[in-house]
C-alpha cells in the first residue's frame, strides 16, 4: 500500500545524499528544502502510525471474547505508554520504545509483557547488561511456554554475540524445547553451529497479544 510512497522518498533521499556534499548556492538550498520535507513527512507518518496502533488496540479490546483463555485481557493493554511503545518497537525505534515501556512498567510493575518488550529494546540497542536481568525476571514469573521460548532464544543470541557458543546452543535448545513451533531458535542454533548467518530474536512478540 505504501511501497510507492517510500520508494519515492528513498529516491529523493538518495539524491540528497549524493548531491548535497558537492552542491552550492541555490542547488544546496533546494536540497535542504527537500530534506526538511522528507523529515516532516517521516515525522507525520510515525505519528499517524502510532495513532493507528492505538485505535487497533482499542478495537482489539472491544471484540476480544472474554470466554477465550487466549484473549485474557492484560491491564497494560489500556496503557497509552504500552501501546505507543509497541508502535515504536514495530517501527524499529527502540530508544523511543524503551522510554514508553519504562513508563508502562511504572504503572504496571508486574507486567511481564512490558518488561519483555523493554528487555528486547535494550537488546536491539546492544545494551545486553540491562536486558538480561529483565529477561530472567520474566522467566521467573511466566508460565507461558511461548514467552519462555522467546526469552531463552534472546538469551542465546546474547551469549552468541559474546562468543560463548556453548552456552548459546544450550539456550537455543531450551527455547526449542519450550515451544517447537517457534522458528527462531532452530535457525539460530544452525547459525551458531555454522558460525555464520544473522541471529533472529523478538519477531514473535506480537503473537502473544
Amino acid at each position: 500500500m505504501f511501497q510507492h510512497v517510500f520508494a519515492e522518498m528513498n529516491d529523493m533521499l538518495d539524491e540528497i545524499i549524493t548531491l548535497y556534499p558537492v552542491a552550492q548556492g541555490a542547488q544546496k538550498q533546494d536540497l535542504a528544502k527537500k530534506w526538511h520535507l522528507l523529515k516532516h513527512m517521516s515525522d507525520g507518518m510515525i505519528e499517524e502510525w502510532l495513532n493507528f496502533e492505538e485505535k487497533m488496540g482499542d478495537f482489539r479490546q472491544s471484540w476480544s471474547n472474554p470466554d477465550n483463555a487466549k484473549n485474557v485481557e492484560l491491564p497494560e493493554m489500556d496503557c497509552d505508554a504500552f501501546v505507543k511503545g509497541q508502535g515504536y518497537y514495530k517501527l524499529l525505534m527502540f530508544s523511543q520504545g524503551m522510554a514508553q515501556f519504562k513508563l508502562a512498567l511504572d504503572q504496571f510493575p508486574e507486567s511481564l509483557m512490558a518488561r519483555t518488550y523493554l528487555a528486547m529494546c535494550h537488546m536491539h540497542l546492544e545494551q545486553y547488561g540491562e536486558a538480561v536481568p529483565h529477561f530472567w525476571r520474566v522467566l521467573e514469573g511466566t508460565g507461558s511456554k511461548r514467552l519462555r521460548s522467546i526469552i531463552y532464544n534472546a538469551l542465546g543470541c546474547i551469549e552468541a554475540q559474546k562468543g560463548i557458543r556453548a552456552k548459546a546452543k544450550e539456550y537455543f535448545t531450551l527455547a526449542h524445547h519450550h515451544d517447537p513451533s517457534l522458528a527462531e531458535p532452530l535457525a539460530n542454533l544452525e547459525a551458531c553451529m555454522r558460525s555464520s548467518g544473522k541471529l533472529q530474536y523478538g519477531n514473535e512478540l506480537t503473537s502473544l497479544l
